[in-house]
């Protein structure tokens, strides 16, 4: 019996709060046509026997190709298939071209790079409302350690953990209502760049350079043929603002030279940034380490809308020139 004052548009809202993973579910026509189609209403049913399930709308195409099938595979897709993600919901063209795919125990379509696999027979079918829901029982899985995409409130979206209990830097006494405290924005922005910052330090002893040379190295690896003015608009976001002293250091040190006001890194002075690009990644991969691809991606996903939200309007260094 149907509510004429059901709101089913809010009800459909209110149901995205609720946060998915993402998965491709695939499987092989009776003519032995591949068929795979993206959706988010996969869920677990019992451990022991291991059954999961997922739902497929009455209109869809592909119904009763499924309905029809003795069995599917189940892909929890990764943050990097976002696109397949988009190519699997669409309809009107070749889903699985170019796609190299893995072998499984059925004929069923099975893609690599997930999160996990589930390769499942049909066990149920029942009806649900405008849906009809597919039990399975899983016969063979795979899990890797690549985070996984998710759904919520109607975009895809990045998954962070959160410890059981909150993480604090200090067991001091809470501090009063006006003064700094642990969790203020800026300060752990501030703290975290200066403590892997540090970690650069040694080297850039070793290559007897300043923090500000360092940054004027990074800057004409990325961008070269600059002029000072051009090299301190770059760099302004680091509250430096570099001089022609700091260019005489390189200079003399025969990392840079000057061509008629526009500075060029040397072959020396390349591959001193090449040192420190590569310093700066090792540090990198043993904080991913630490904190789980996941956690890394989200932190960066986050700090780029950071970026985005604070720039007062810097040149892009990384922009294609014209």
């Amino acid at each position: 019996m149907t509510n004429n004052n059901f709101d089913t548009k809010a009800f459909r809202t209110a149901l995205g709060t609720f946060t998915t993973g993402v998965t491709i579910i695939t499987t092989t026509a009776a003519d032995g046509t591949p068929v795979g189609i993206t959706a988010n209403s996969f869920n677990s049913v019992s451990l022991d026997p291991p059954l999961v399930l997922w739902s497929l709308a009455k209109t869809a195409n592909s119904l009763p190709i499924f309905s029809e099938s003795k069995s599917w595979n189940v892909h929890v897709l990764s943050v990097d298939q976002e696109g397949l993600s988009g190519r699997f919901a669409s309809r009107g063209e070749d889903k699985f071209a170019g796609l190299q795919l893995d072998d499984g125990l059925t004929d069923a379509p099975l893609l690599p790079d997930c999160t996990a696999r589930f390769q499942c027979r049909t066990a149920f079918m029942h009806d649900g409302g405008d849906h009809i829901i597919f039990i399975g029982e899983v016969l063979r899985f795979d899990q890797s350690t690549l985070p996984p995409l998710v759904f919520q409130s109607g975009q895809y979206a990045l998954t962070a953990r959160k410890p059981r209990e909150e993480v604090r830097l200090t067991q001091a006494e809470p501090p009063p209502e006006c003064s700094y405290t642990e969790d203020l924005l800026g300060y752990l922005l501030g703290r975290a760049h200066f403590q892997m910052v540090n970690r650069l330090q040694g080297l850039l002893e070793e290559q007897h350079l300043e923090q500000a040379q360092f940054f004027i190295l990074s800057v004409l690896c990325i961008r070269d043929r600059l002029t000072l003015d051009e090299i301190n608009d770059y760099i302004a976001y680091t509250g430096y603002t570099v001089d022609q002293a700091d260019m005489n250091v390189l200079i003399r040190g025969g990392h840079v030279v000057v061509e008629h006001d526009h500075y060029c890194l040397t072959a020396d002075g390349r591959e001193a940034s090449l040192h420190q690009i590569a310093q700066a990644k090792a540090i990198e991969e043993e904080l991913v380490e630490a904190l789980g691809p996941g956690d890394a991606m989200a932190l960066k996903l986050l700090l780029k809308r950071l970026i985005e939200r604070t720039d007062p309007g810097l040149p892009d260094l990384w922009a294609v020139s014209a």
